[in-house]
């Protein structure tokens, strides 16, 4: 298992490794006394590892109720956050409890920002089940939901307190998910990583996998640690994103995210290489 350790307004630390999902309320207890917690999740990872993460929050000690929403970015607005927020009211969480972010980058962004504004924040934990989220969405406090005039638009920063990540999880994902999260790699390799490029232009890249996170995350992590609110030198992160938005608005959110970014790296590559 490999362990990154960032320092931002809070200090976390990142797992990477197998089977940690499983292990969840183990993890999460080096972190927090037993409480209750939010466990928040969509409709397709609800079937697939809700149980597993609850049966383990329980067995150490921890309460927990779950949240499910429809899948899909279409949900990722101000109608599921407030019937989030609502839930959470219902269920009289308290500042002393927490949330958890079951799935991809979605989930990771409702449930922070859920977490940041609920009793003006309480502390939330991001389990990221996609590739997307585990290099980058789940790292860096970056949470929001989208408006109609566009994506991302109303959010907060808000850093989780424990992210984990899990390899097994990761290397089962079907091969349009993968593509998606390689996306977001590719983009790390293109601004700072020469070798890291080219383990992605491999044929057998998803071999080197738990390395390929783990240098990702490294990165996202530097750049946060020096820029969290993306004021400064964060904003290379954004290489392909603000074409990528667009792409994805103009398609009704029926081009994942992932698939907008290499769309957009690839325009402005080609507009950069113009005179």
């Amino acid at each position: 298992m490999y362990t990154v350790h960032l320092q931002a307004s809070i200090s976390y630390d990142i797992l990477i490794g197998p089977g940690l999902i499983g292990n969840a309320g183990k993890y999460i207890r080096t972190v927090f006394k037993p409480c209750r917690a939010c466990v928040i999740t969509d409709s397709n990872v609800y079937p697939l590892y809700a149980q597993t993460v609850c049966r383990s929050l329980e067995e150490n000690g921890f309460q927990y109720d779950t949240y499910v929403f429809p899948a899909g970015e279409q949900s990722k607005n101000l109608a599921t956050l407030s019937n989030i927020l609502e839930f959470m009211a219902n269920q009289q969480l308290t500042r002393s409890d927490i949330v958890v972010a079951l799935g991809g980058g979605v989930t990771g962004d409702m449930a922070g920002f859920a977490a940041a504004v609920y009793a003006r924040g309480i502390p939330f934990v991001q389990i990221p089940t996609t590739l997307l989220a585990a290099v980058d969405s789940s790292v860096g406090g970056k949470t929001a939901v989208d408006l109609k005039a566009g994506k991302n638009l109303a959010g907060a920063f808000h850093q989780p307190s424990l992210v984990l990540t899990d390899t097994d999880i990761i290397a089962d994902l079907p091969a349009h998910l993968l593509s998606e999260g390689a996306a977001e790699v590719i983009k790390y390799g293109v601004l700072q990583d020469t070798e890291l490029f080219q383990w992605m232009c491999e044929k057998d890249w998803k071999q080197k996998l738990p390395e390929i996170i783990l240098r990702s995350v490294e990165m996202k992590k530097r750049t946060v640690m020096q820029d969290e609110f993306d004021t400064g030198m964060r904003k290379f992160l954004n290489l392909g994103h603000t074409f990528g938005h667009a792409i994805e608005k103009l398609s009704d959110f029926s081009v994942p995210h992932g698939f907008g970014v290499a769309m957009g790296m690839a325009i402005a590559a080609g507009a950069a290489g113009k005179k």
